[in-house]
Parts: structure tokens; C-alpha cells; sequence
């Protein structure tokens, strides 16, 4: 029993990154032995559903407690927080765009498949569906995880309580927040069982038959989206800090976009990146916001999707496309993303009004969308580790500036 107990402590003592590693291996390993262990993938399911489940009502009461008790000084912040989203999403649009000009590559269809019904016919109807979203009932929002709308009326409720209510009541709202963020963090704790779960999963499922047929399309979109991850990103912070930003960005791959990458959801990967936040010594007031609203808003690795399968359709199609056509897709690409994160199947939604600019035919675009739903194993989960790690990484990057403003010194 002392011996068990032993184990045990040593387990929980490890590192959360090694745990999960361990996870990784025991995954690959019993799904290469065992793959009919069906009851191993359900570990991978509850732990995804757990942090689905939790994450929006974390958001909700950790952004009341916070806009309630904020401080000044929160606003240039957030605006820089919104700009490092926005600009940087727009960046990856236009570099894979380059990308795809320098390696062309083709899709394989093989007739339309039926995907979905809710693809937005223009750029007008997805502001359409941002605006119906924001403003929907917020009860109904924290049940469907909608988070813009959570966000909206978390705001406004925060700016209420600020005006009206008690420091006992905004106390008692702090302390529910902590509660909720104590929940979560048992969830998270239980990460290396949920990943093991999903990796099994998902090798024994997909094995590599997707690399063979898709292979230069899955690079080409791999390698874009790593090129953001790993040579973009830390420029423009190496910019804003003036210092070597691979110690943060490392730290951001190694603890956000792991689990990130499994768990294939940003908004089940928002209370792993507030962990990470909070350990970094964020100020919560700032990460409780700018961590949700990046898991809507900022979508590099959606940007990259739709730009390539876009572009990969018109070289399918022999159309050749100019540079302004090209930068308008990007443009498009980008507000998009913003716009059709919480329909299911998320970026590759977009695909056929991204297609309409080169007056590629809908039914053409939506054997795109379905060959991105074959590839999304390996493309959904890298643009989930991009788009995530990022949340985490800019805004960890965003409080240091801000530190630096004031003189305090910054250790990445």
C-alpha cells in the first residue's frame, strides 16, 4: 500500500507536460496492440466533453468577477490584445498565400459530397450570424458554448455589478469564479488519461492512409501553419519585448498546443491556456477576457486552411488568380474565421464563399470541404494547436509589454 501511495505521489508530482507525454506513448502503443480496446477511446470523450462542458460557464464568472473588480489601465491592453489577433490571422491569409503560389498543389475529388446546409453564401451573412450570436439569450449561450454572446453579456453584467453592486456581492462572485476555476482545474489534471483516449483514437482509426493520398496538401498546410507558429509569431513579439521570445513560445507549444492539438477544440483548450496564465503570473482580469475572446477571434491557423484549400481548388480548375484577388482573399479569410467559429466544422465552412471569389461552382467547393473533413485529423488538430497556443502566447506577451511600459523587469 506505502509503495502504491509512493507511486502515486510521484505521478502528481510530475510535471503536467511529461504526464501527458507519458499519455501520448501509452496511447500509440495500445492502439498499435489492442486496437479493438474500445472502452480506451471513452477516456479521450469524457475528458473533452468535461472541458466543453466547463469552460463556458468558467468564462462566464471569471469575466463578471473580473470586469466587476477591474482596475484602470485594462484598455490598452485589450486593444493591443485585438490587434495582435486580427493582424496576425491576416498575416498567416497572406502567407499562404505566397505559400501556395511557390508549391501548387491539387485536390482529389470524386463527387459532391452532402456536408452541410449552414454554409454562408457571402460575407454579409456571417456578420449576419456574429451579430444573431452575440445577442442571443446568454443562458442559452453558456448551453450551447457560444462564447461571443457570453462574452457580450458577461461584459455588460460586469460594468453593472461595477456600478451597483457591494464589494461583499462582487467578493462572492470572485469566490464563485475561484470555485468554478478549481473545478477545472481537476478536469485538467485528468489530461494524460483524456489524451491517451484520444491519441488511441485516433491511430486506430485513421492510421496513415490520409498521409499517402493528401500528402502534399497536409504539408503544405502543416508547414504553413508551422511557419506562423515558429517564425512569425515569435518575430512580431521579438518586436513588441525586444527580447528573445523562443523561451515563451516554447513554453506556449509545450503546455497549450499539446493538448490542444488532441483535444482539436479551442474553447476545450480556453481553461488549459488560463492555467497556463495563471501560473505565468498574468493578471487575471486581463487573461480571463482576452483568453476566450482569442479563441473566437483569433484564427491563424483557420486563415491558412481556407486560403490553401481555396487556392489548391484553383489550381485543381486551372485558374490562375492576381495578387489583388489573392489579397482580397486573405481579407475575407481573415474576418471570416472571426465569423465562423461556432459553426460545426468551423474553418472549412467558409471554403465555398472563398471559393465564389474565383467563380469556382458551389458544388465544386463543397467536394473541397469534404476533403478537408477527410485531412481534418491532421489539419483541424494543427490549426487548433496554432490558433490556441497563440491565445496563450500573445497574451502572456501583451501583460509583459505592458511591464516593460512601466519599468519592471521582464524575465521570458
Amino acid at each position: 500500500m506505502k509503495v502504491f501511495r509512493r507511486i502515486v505521489d510521484q505521478w502528481q508530482g510530475m510535471n503536467l507536460v511529461l504526464r501527458i507525454s507519458v499519455g501520448i506513448i501509452l496511447g500509440v502503443l495500445l492502439a498499435v496492440f489492442f486496437p479493438e480496446l474500445s472502452g480506451i477511446a471513452i477516456l479521450g470523450d469524457l475528458f473533452v466533453g468535461a472541458l466543453k462542458a466547463i469552460a463556458p460557464l468558467l468564462v462566464g464568472v471569471l469575466v463578471v468577477a473580473s470586469v466587476a473588480k477591474a482596475r484602470n489601465g485594462l484598455g490598452r491592453r485589450f486593444r493591443t490584445i485585438i490587434i495582435l489577433y486580427l493582424f496576425t490571422t491576416f498575416v498567416a491569409a497572406v502567407l499562404a498565400v505566397f505559400a501556395s503560389r511557390l508549391f501548387p498543389v491539387g485536390i482529389i475529388v470524386h463527387g459532391v459530397s452532402e456536408v452541410s446546409s449552414s454554409v454562408p453564401k457571402a460575407l454579409g451573412d456571417v456578420f449576419r450570424n456574429i451579430i444573431g450570436e452575440i445577442t442571443s439569450n446568454p443562458i442559452a449561450a453558456i448551453a450551447d458554448a457560444k462564447y461571443l454572446s457570453i462574452l457580450f453579456w458577461a461584459i455588460i453584467m460586469g460594468l453593472a455589478m461595477k456600478q451597483v453592486a457591494t464589494q461583499k456581492t462582487i467578493a462572492s462572485v470572485a469566490e464563485w469564479s475561484e470555485t468554478v476555476s478549481k473545478v477545472v482545474s481537476w478536469v485538467v489534471a485528468c489530461a494524460p488519461l483524456g489524451i491517451m483516449g484520444l491519441v488511441y483514437s485516433t491511430v486506430s482509426h485513421s492510421g496513415v492512409e490520409i498521409f499517402i493520398t493528401y500528402g502534399r496538401l497536409i504539408l503544405l498546410l502543416v508547414s504553413c501553419m508551422m511557419a506562423v507558429s515558429l517564425v512569425v509569431n515569435p518575430i512580431i513579439i521579438g518586436i513588441m519585448l525586444q527580447r528573445n521570445p523562443y523561451p515563451l513560445v516554447w513554453k506556449c507549444l509545450k503546455e497549450s498546443a499539446v493538448s490542444a492539438f488532441f483535444t482539436r477544440s479551442s474553447a476545450a483548450n480556453i481553461p488549459v491556456n488560463m492555467d497556463l496564465c495563471k501560473r505565468m503570473g498574468i493578471d487575471e482580469d486581463f487573461y480571463s477576457v482576452s483568453i476566450p475572446l482569442g479563441s473566437t477571434i483569433n484564427m491563424n491557423g483557420a486563415a491558412i486552411t481556407i486560403t490553401i484549400m481555396t487556392l489548391a481548388t484553383c489550381h485543381t480548375l486551372g485558374i490562375d488568380f492576381t495578387v489583388g484577388s489573392a489579397l482580397l482573399l486573405s481579407v475575407i479569410a481573415t474576418l471570416g474565421a472571426c465569423g465562423t467559429s461556432g459553426i460545426a466544422g468551423g474553418s472549412l465552412m467558409l471554403i465555398p464563399l472563398a471559393c465564389s471569389l474565383f467563380g469556382i461552382d458551389n458544388d465544386i467547393a463543397m467536394q473541397v470541404v469534404a476533403v478537408g473533413f477527410i485531412i481534418g485529423v491532421v489539419q483541424d488538430s494543427m490549426e487548433t494547436a496554432l490558433n490556441s497556443s497563440a491565445d496563450a502566447m500573445f497574451t502572456i506577451a501583451t501583460e509583459y509589454r505592458e511591464r516593460i511600459r512601466r519599468g519592471e523587469d521582464v524575465v521570458i
